[in-house]
């Protein structure tokens, strides 16, 4: 472990010496990850990139690339793009990186069950802005706005979300 690495605590994730509050999937941490369980998968993850929605804020690191209303990510276990950033027209199942809400706005991609993916291991587990705090997400790692873009503009290459097993 480095200090550049999120490690998840019971007390939330130890980040570069400071502790930021998360939420976690609704499933709590699992060991078996499967698509659609909502649970967040015990590991380390690599972090391996990193979107956002330029009308709505400035990129944190020079790594961030922008989303736009086309961009989508596959959770089609039957596809071959499974766990892929996709554009429409994509008619498979699929998340809407472009929302409504801002919790997309800024968000960490880990390389979980990626590049080359397992159908039905599960898709996305991004790190991204929680709707509110306590509130679980499908399986991501989420935070306050605040601090995922403090987290965003110190991360390193090489920086990894650690998750202990259940």
């Amino acid at each position: 472990m480095t200090p550049y690495d999120l490690v998840l605590t019971p007390r939330g994730v130890r980040f570069m010496g400071r502790l930021f509050p998360c939420s976690i999937g609704k499933g709590g941490i699992t060991n078996t990850k499967r698509e659609g369980d909502g649970a967040t998968p015990s590991g380390v993850h690599e972090i391996v990139g990193m979107l956002h929605r330029a009308d709505r804020t400035a990129a944190p690191s020079p790594m961030s690339e922008v989303i736009g209303p086309g961009d989508l990510w596959s959770d089609a276990a039957d596809d071959p793009l499974y766990n892929q950033m996709v554009r429409r027209p994509y008619n498979h199942s699929h998340e809407r990186l472009f929302r409504a809400d801002p919790l997309y706005d800024l968000v960490l991609v880990t390389a979980w069950n990626w590049p080359v993916s397992t159908p039905g291991r599960g898709s996305a587990i991004f790190i991204h802005q929680w709707r509110r705090p306590g509130y679980p997400t499908e399986g991501c790692v989420a935070f306050r706005r605040e601090h995922l873009h403090w987290i965003a503009k110190n991360l390193r290459a090489g920086s990894r979300l650690i998750i202990p097993q259940a």
